[in-house]
């Protein structure tokens, strides 16, 4: 079976239309995976952060935990007079390390937050892409086919890809959850 494509196209404003959406869509497809490509060096970034932040956490509870149980067998086993300077030096330890441990947890937690709000915008990109690389693709096909009908849903799916792109931009919420399940 031969599929014959005639040089000459019966509707040159078709392919005009079909031209500039394509020209449209590839260069805002473009923009926006710069933009999403350093969104994604900052969730990689603050999911480090987190860790590294969670890490020194566990570290400080350990060595609380570890002051702690050294400092009673101290008080238990050794003569008063003369673990009374060891005994200092512990409760200074313990007291640092209780100190120190909610604000490391709280920057873990607040970089992790981060990594989640950027997350949400790197979703927006995702949808952004998968929707206009859609668009250009029915926009060719509609080309080919010579019909209007696939340039409109080109449009519709160009249209919604162009939406998210601009939420991911400009920070608005919207989260295409259906979408992102779906894929994710």
């Amino acid at each position: 079976m031969e599929i014959e494509v005639s040089a000459e196209a019966k509707d040159k404003s078709l392919n005009r239309n079909v031209a500039i959406t394509v020209v449209m869509l590839s260069v805002f497809m473009g923009v926006c995976g710069i933009k999403d490509g350093n969104i994604v060096q900052a969730m990689q970034q603050a999911q480090s952060d987190s860790v590294d932040k969670w890490n020194q956490y566990q570290a400080a509870k350990t060595k609380l935990h570890v002051a702690e149980a050294s400092r009673l067998q101290i008080a238990l086993l050794a003569d008063p007079g003369r673990a009374a300077p060891v005994l200092a030096g512990l409760d200074r330890d313990i007291a640092k390390y209780k100190a120190e441990a909610p604000g490391l947890a709280a920057e873990a937690k607040a970089r992790s937050d981060l990594y989640d709000a950027l997350n949400v915008h790197d979703d927006q990109f995702d949808a952004s892409d998968a929707s206009v690389a859609t668009a250009i693709s029915i926009a060719a096909v509609a080309a080919l086919v010579e019909s209007g009908w696939l340039l409109w849903a080109a449009w519709a799916f160009g249209a919604f890809g162009l939406f998210m792109g601009l939420c991911g931009f400009l920070g608005w919420s919207f989260h295409p959850a259906l979408l992102s399940g779906v894929l994710g």
